[in-house]
């Protein structure tokens, strides 16, 4: 096998993906019994504008890259999408400051559509909404994004690549040209398996993955931190056409109301350290949830809020510290020949995750 991407969430897929548009011998391995079951499932399914990160980091330019071409996909294959636009608000007069330098942030980062607007005018586009000025932003937009993973994992196979569940990755030594790797399938069988480049887009799992090949140098491996995530439903009709969100937070978006391509609203996610992953919603934390909520939407029913899902986060930064970059590392960075890591891949992974998989592509036409 010349190329085996471990992880079947929506950024191995779209790694997977790429290189086999590329004309390479692709084999995805999944530990669960389907793909993009874990981070890729339990999100806001949000395509982010790359309004943000920070100008000249990786979020930052893979997120405006790869929501271009994630639209563009979305196009071409006819996965379900709405260019829904949002609001960041704020929420009262001394957050106003605030707007300013994100719409500067943004600007600098390459996004272009972005208009700060008065309270009047965010009324106008939502009566619904408090706020004292908000910044509009045209572009951003959401996603049915098992209906993507499926396009990705079908584009694979039409290339003739292969993505194959309940196949856990075990372990790799490398050999004179690749690994050899041993891989479980469906918990029975230990089988093993040559290949020439082995690219790990494990996402909660990757810092596992990495420590088990033989020649990863340990203290290259970044720690792991989990940011669990708990997501409100809201019952009736849906409040906003727009998605809403307050003020960024160093950990988060912040607890923002988004809605599906069903009509169903949702308020989240919050933020809560955890040592391990754990998607159990606590209805205990919808106190919090409805003071954040009415700062900008007052006219909240909490009778309404129900405990919804929850999804954890893969941070390589921990509480208290700045916000963290995607971490890709390929031989330059860890020495080891053939081995392509990716770490820290959170928010906006689904938005980035065609460019992320365009630039993996390219590091592999130059290692090989």
């Amino acid at each position: 096998m010349e190329i085996v991407v471990v992880g079947a969430g929506v950024v191995g897929l779209a790694v997977a993906k790429c290189l086999a548009d590329a004309g390479r011998e692709v084999l995805v391995l999944e530990k669960e019994k389907q793909i993009g079951s874990e981070t890729s499932a339990r999100n806001s399914e949000v395509i982010h504008a790359g309004i943000y990160y920070p100008p000249g980091s990786m979020k930052a330019a893979l997120c405006v890259e790869g929501k271009a071409a994630l639209y563009r996909y979305c196009a071409e294959r006819e996965i379900p999408n709405k260019q829904c636009g949002k609001l960041i608000v704020a929420a009262d007069v001394r957050e106003t400051p605030s707007l300013e330098r994100i719409l500067a942030n943004a600007t600098e980062s390459g996004v272009t559509d972005l208009a700060l607007i008065d309270a009047e005018a965010a009324r106008t586009l939502e009566p619904n909404l408090q706020c004292e000025a908000a910044l509009l932003s045209q572009s951003t937009g959401i996603i049915d994004s098992h209906q993507y993973m499926l396009a990705l994992e079908g584009d694979i196979s039409r290339q003739g690549g292969i993505v194959a569940v309940r196949s856990t990755f075990c372990s790799a030594d490398p050999i004179a040209d690749g690994f050899k790797l041993e891989v479980d399938t469906a918990g029975s069988n230990v089988m093993a398996l040559d290949c020439r480049i082995l690219i790990n887009a494990g996402g909660l799992h990757a810092q596992r993955v990495a420590n088990t090949i033989q020649t990863m140098p340990r203290e290259l491996v970044p720690q792991r931190y989990l940011a669990k995530g708990s997501y409100f439903t809201l019952s009736g009709r849906a409040p906003f056409e727009r998605l809403i969100y307050p003020l960024p937070t160093t950990v988060s978006l912040g607890l923002h109301y988004s809605v599906d391509l069903g009509g169903q609203a949702r308020f989240g996610p919050d933020v809560e350290w955890i040592d391990a992953v754990d998607y159990e919603v606590d209805a205990d934390r919808a106190a919090k949830f409805e003071s954040s909520i009415r700062r900008y939407f007052p006219a909240l029913d909490s009778s309404a809020l129900s405990p919804g899902y929850a999804g954890v986060r893969p941070k390589i930064v921990g509480p208290g510290e700045p916000a963290g970059d995607f971490e890709l590392q390929g031989p330059q960075e860890h020495g080891v020949d053939g081995l392509i890591n990716l770490f820290g891949i959170e928010s906006p992974g689904l938005t980035s995750s065609l460019a992320i998989g365009r630039h993996v592509a390219a590091l592999v036409k130059v290692m090989h």
